[in-house]
């Protein structure tokens, strides 16, 4: 692999003319002279807009493989940036017909050798699944970065069958993105009628998202899990443990069977190993090039001689809502699932979990107060800011406890945990947390993973059933995976709850659960030493390409606070996040955007929970000023769903767009 950059030269609005007529907006970066001697290509796909939305992030990733002998695409999809047309949704077919055009474009270009790559992160790393699946012959090979093969039960939509509060705050982010505006300078006179479409016809998503609450037919589609089949061509996975996509990647590694494959597993939450936080970052462009180099070129770098499985395996360390850096070590497997990791039984008894399945008569009860749930953290955090989960004692005070005797020496698990639980409700609706924690020998207690189940969702996501009162059901709570060094002296916690809020809502009525511990019992992933641990070869340092030159025009600021009203109880989460307003050097264009989410509910009101968006958006250069305001919000009664949604555009501090919605859905069995 050389070292020395080659001299490259940017594209900025190169025109893919679709077979329909659609015009989409291509941002690439190619060495000087490819026309005379091509390369491969390497293309990402998103609706976040290659302009303002990820021109910081573009900016370190696609010139360093320019610059080691490939062209990097950008390209803004289809009614979103600079691309005309409409986004009416996420991974639609279109979107993935789309891109088979795309593929085919680039492969006729003069400076490409009609090898092409997909990589990207979230929505990008969805559909370089969702392309790979289709098989198209250009593909060669893909990257795909904190992605899901399961668009029901791992995205930002619903988890263990209950709602997530992301799948509205997520709905609420997309309806900041899909109205914004085309710049002049790339797409000229005609920007103003393609901004006004968007406003005018573009719906909001998240009503549909909470439309479907079972896995049905639209989550189905573009999910890989339904035929991984499909998927032939070199894939490499990567995700984080803070990342809630983490579990996909385990899925695929056992389940993906006709292709070469790799996976790889940091401390980080949303965001690309080689800026992501928790540190330590790796070299991950130089680890891309050596899988780009290896399928794209045909040069042989060792890339599949390594461990087909490399994962950071955490240590103890107090909690905290930011980690700069967390401890640990790099641990690896060549096959997962591993014979390395067996199960270890833990009986459940009152206060106290046991080695091996003690039977207890205990019959425990518990109806959480709705605050517990607030040590979380975001469903999808990003790491940069306090964004992770807290201490768990809080929380624990409103859950029933289970705490083992401190470990004599250390444990290490890697996998999923399994809570298997005889469980009763008084209520027809109700759901179930597990937090499983390291309680520290001075009491703080880091979260080291969770799960939630819908109760009525016991039985599979598709044929839903109400509890039955006073009945007893086997059901089984599967935790996200996990790495995890537990230390000597620790204590392993359980902690179950009946309510999880902000991350998922709460169910109609506040359930009462009675919980058999004679049929209760903790599974854990417990891994032994695997001799390649030691044989690992350190990732290089993690470099990036220089970075976007922006003049900052109003400086930013965050802030996130957890609130607690005295008088009446109510919990309030706030992220309030102004990246202030900055300007390209380059293009002249400035964009700027605030955003404030609040979530708050009352102890003894499971109805109480509200969920709210407000948003400002800037846009423009010198004497062009586009603003966007927004505001989203979210409740709930027994029975139905509360949505409502309302934007204003400005043009020169004239209002040239006003529009509100309301929605009121249906619940179904949560």
């Amino acid at each position: 692999m050389a070292d020395s950059l080659l001299p490259i030269r940017v594209l900025e609005h190169e025109e893919i003319v679709l077979s329909d007529g659609t015009i989409l907006s291509a941002l690439i970066w190619l060495p000087v002279d490819a026309e005379a001697n091509p390369v491969p290509a390497i293309l990402e796909y998103l609706p976040y807009r290659k302009r303002d939305g990820t021109a910081h992030r573009d900016a370190l990733i696609h010139p360093y493989f320019a610059g080691h002998g490939y062209a990097g695409v950008r390209v803004d999809m289809r009614g979103s940036g600079d691309s005309e047309g409409l986004l009416r949704g996420e991974y639609l077919q279109q979107e993935q017909d789309d891109a088979l055009e795309i593929l085919k474009w680039i492969a006729a270009q003069a400076w490409c050798t009609g090898s092409i790559g997909m990589m990207g992160i979230s929505w990008g790393g969805f559909n370089a699944l969702q392309v790979a699946a289709l098989r198209p012959p250009e593909l060669k090979a893909i990257i795909s970065l904190c992605s899901t093969d399961d668009r029901y039960n791992n995205d930002v939509h619903y988890m263990g069958g209950c709602p997530l509060v992301e799948n509205f705050l997520w709905g609420a982010v997309m309806f900041t993105v899909s109205p914004n505006p085309p710049d002049p300078a790339l797409v000229g006179d005609k920007w103003r009628k393609i901004w006004l479409e968007r406003l005018e016809y573009g719906v909001p998503y998240v009503a549909e998202w909470h439309e479907h609450q079972r896995r049905d037919e639209f989550w189905k589609h573009a999910s890989v899990c339904e035929d991984y089949s499909a998927i032939l061509c070199p894939t490499y996975l990567v995700g984080g443990w803070q990342d809630p996509y983490h579990n996909s990647i385990f899925r695929m590694l056992e389940r993906l069977q006709c292709c070469p494959k790799k996976a790889l597993v940091g401390p980080w939450a949303h965001s690309w190993p080689n800026f992501a936080y928790p540190k330590p970052r790796v070299g991950f462009l130089q680890e891309s090039l050596r899988w780009w180099d290896k399928w794209l070129k045909g040069i042989e770098t060792g890339v599949m001689d390594d461990p087909i499985f490399r994962c950071y395996q955490q240590s103890s360390i107090q909690p905290q809502r930011h980690y700069d850096f967390r401890p640990g070590q790099w641990v690896a497997e060549n096959a997962w699932p591993s014979p390395g990791v067996t199960p270890r039984i833990m009986g459940l008894v009152p206060k106290r979990l046991v080695d091996g399945a003690y039977q207890s008569d205990a019959k425990l009860s518990i109806c959480s107060p709705q605050t517990v749930g607030f040590g979380a953290g975001r469903w999808l955090p990003y790491g940069s800011g306090a964004d992770l989960a807290g201490d768990q004692r809080r929380d624990a005070h409103g859950s029933l406890v289970f705490d083992r005797e401190p470990l004599s020496e250390p444990l290490d698990i890697m996998g999923a945990v399994l809570v298997r639980l005889r469980v009763a409700s008084d209520k027809p609706q109700a759901l179930v947390a597990a937090v499983l924690s390291e309680v520290l020998p001075d009491g703080s207690a880091t979260r080291l993973t969770y799960g939630v189940l819908n109760l009525t969702h016991r039985d599979g996501h598709t044929d839903l059933k109400a509890l039955e009162p006073g009945t007893y059901y086997n059901i089984t709570v599967r935790m996200n995976e996990c790495c995890q060094r537990i230390g000597a002296g620790s204590v392993i916690r359980l902690a179950l709850s009946t309510s999880y809020f902000p991350t998922v809502w709460p169910s109609p009525e506040a359930a009462t659960l009675t919980i058999d511990c004679a049929e209760s019992k903790l599974e854990l992933p417990i891994r032994t030493g695997n001799p390649m641990d030691d044989e690992l070869k350190p990732f290089e340092p993690a470099v990036n390409a220089a970075p976007l030159e922006t003049i900052q025009l109003r400086e930013g600021s965050s802030k996130n606070t957890i609130t607690e009203d005295l008088a009446t109880g109510e919990m309030t989460a706030t992220y309030y996040t102004d990246i202030g307003l900055c300007e390209i050097k380059e293009t002249g264009w400035r964009f700027g955007e605030c955003t404030e989410i609040v979530t708050r509910i009352k102890p003894d009101d499971p109805l109480s929970g509200r969920a709210q968006m407000k948003f400002r958006q800037d846009f423009g250069r010198s004497g062009l000023d586009l603003v966007l305001n927004g505001l989203t919000t979210m409740s709930a009664t027994a029975t139905e769903w509360h949505l409502t949604m309302e934007i204003e555009a400005l043009e020169q501090d004239e209002q040239i767009f006003q529009r509100d919605w309301k929605y009121v859905i249906p619940r179904d069995h949560n």
